[in-house]
C-alpha cells in the first residue's frame, strides 16, 4: 500500500510517499480502506522526534482515519460488516491507504456525510469533549476559558460549549485568530504581554472561568491559577507552551482548584472505547442535526503532506487542514 514514510527526523521535507507492507489485523481489530485522514499536533511532533508512538502502534504517522471495512476477521467480535464507514481513533498508521483498527475504537459516520467532513472530527471533537465534559463537567451556565481558539480542538471546543449552554471565552495570541471562535459561539480574548488573566476575571464580573481547557500549557499556568473560579477546573490536553512552570500551590488550594492532564493517544484501546461510545452517544445526533459541525481549513491531497505539516506548523490553519487518500 501507499503510506507516508518519515526519512529521519525534521522539516516536513523529511516525508514522502513510498511503498509500505499491508498491515494485518489483529484480534479484536477490522481493516479500514482510508478515505481521508488529518493533521494533528502529535504528528509534527512526531516528525521530529518529539512524540514516539505508543508500544505497539504503528510508525507511520497519522492518528485519525475515515474510511470503509474491508475486513473483518473471525476472531473479532464486532457488529460491524465490511463495507461500513467508520471514523477512527488509532496510535498511528492514518497516513496510509489501509489502516488496522480494534473494532471498538470505530464509530459509525453519519448518512450523507462526506468522508472529508467525516476526517475533521475524531481526534479534535473527542478530545474537546473529554476535557470539556468528561473531565471538566462543563454544565449550562458555566464559563470555559478556551486557549488556542483557531486551533481544531479549539473550534470543535466552542461548539461543545455553546451546545451544553456553557460561556466560552477563546484565546489567542493573534486578533484574527482569537476572532476565529465566533462563528462558534466564542468571545474573543487577545494574550498580551500582561496575559489574559485580569481580563477574564473582567468579563466574567470576577468570577473567573469554571472549567479551563489548555492546549498551551507551562507558559499559561500562573494566569490559568490566576483567574480560575472557585472549584475550578484546568485540563491540560497540550504542551506547545513548556512543559515546566512554577506553581502557587497556595493559589490552587485558596480557589479549590483542580489541575487533570489528559491526552488520547496514549489511553488504552479499552479506555478510548468507553471515550469514543460515550462521545458518540451524545454527539452525533448532534451532528447529524447541524448543531455540531467539522471545521475544515482546507482539504489536501496526501501526496502534499509536506505542505499541509508546514501550514499547520506556522499557525495558519483554523480549524483542520484534512488529508484526502483516496
Amino acid at each position: 500500500m501507499r503510506a507516508v514514510v518519515v526519512k529521519g527526523t525534521g522539516e516536513p521535507e523529511v516525508m514522502h510517499l513510498g511503498e509500505v507492507p499491508d498491515p494485518s489485523p489483529a484480534d479484536g481489530e477490522v481493516l479500514v480502506r482510508v478515505r481521508a485522514t488529518a493533521v494533528n499536533r502529535a504528528d509534527l511532533m512526531q516528525r521530529r522526534g518529539l512524540y514516539p508512538p505508543p508500544p505497539g502502534a504503528s510508525e507511520i504517522l497519522g492518528l485519525e482515519a475515515v474510511g470503509e471495512v474491508i475486513a473483518v476477521p473471525g476472531g473479532t467480535d464486532t457488529a460491524l460488516r465490511e463495507g461500513d464507514r467508520v471514523m477512527c481513533l488509532v496510535g498511528g498508521g492514518a497516513y496510509a491507504e489501509l489502516v488496522a483498527v480494534p473494532a471498538s475504537n470505530c464509530i459509525a459516520i453519519p448518512d450523507g456525510m462526506a468522508w472529508t467532513d467525516a476526517a475533521a472530527i475524531p481526534e479534535v471533537f473527542i478530545t474537546a469533549y473529554q476535557g470539556l465534559v468528561r473531565l471538566g463537567g462543563l454544565a449550562t451556565g458555566e464559563v470555559a476559558l478556551v486557549h488556542s481558539i483557531a486551533s481544531g480542538v479549539g473550534t470543535a471546543a466552542a461548539q461543545i460549549c455553546r451546545a451544553i449552554g456553557a460561556r466560552c471565552i477563546g484565546t489567542s495570541r493573534s486578533p484574527a485568530r482569537a476572532a476565529a471562535g465566533e462563528p462558534y459561539g466564542a468571545e474573543p480574548l487577545v494574550v498580551g504581554d500582561d496575559g489574559f488573566a485580569k481580563a477574564v476575571l473582567e468579563m466574567t464580573g470576577a468570577h473567573g472561568a469554571d472549567v479551563i481547557l489548555d492546549l498551551v500549557g507551562a507558559k499559561y499556568l500562573h494566569d490559568n491559577v490566576a483567574c480560575l473560579a472557585r472549584g475550578g477546573r484546568i485540563v491540560l490536553t497540550g504542551l506547545v507552551g513548556g512543559r515546566r512552570a512554577e506553581l502557587d500551590m497556595g493559589a490552587l488550594l485558596a480557589r479549590q482548584g483542580t489541575i487533570v492532564g489528559s491526552t488520547l493517544r496514549g489511553r488504552t484501546t479499552a479506555e478510548k472505547a468507553e471515550i469514543m461510545a460515550d462521545f458518540a452517544a451524545w454527539a452525533m445526533p448532534l451532528f447529524a442535526h447541524g448543531v455540531l459541525s467539522p471545521v475544515i481549513d482546507r482539504v489536501m491531497e496526501l501526496d502534499d503532506v509536506a505542505a499541509a505539516h508546514a501550514h499547520v506548523e506556522a499557525d495558519a490553519a483554523v480549524g483542520k487542514v484534512v488529508l484526502r487518500v483516496d
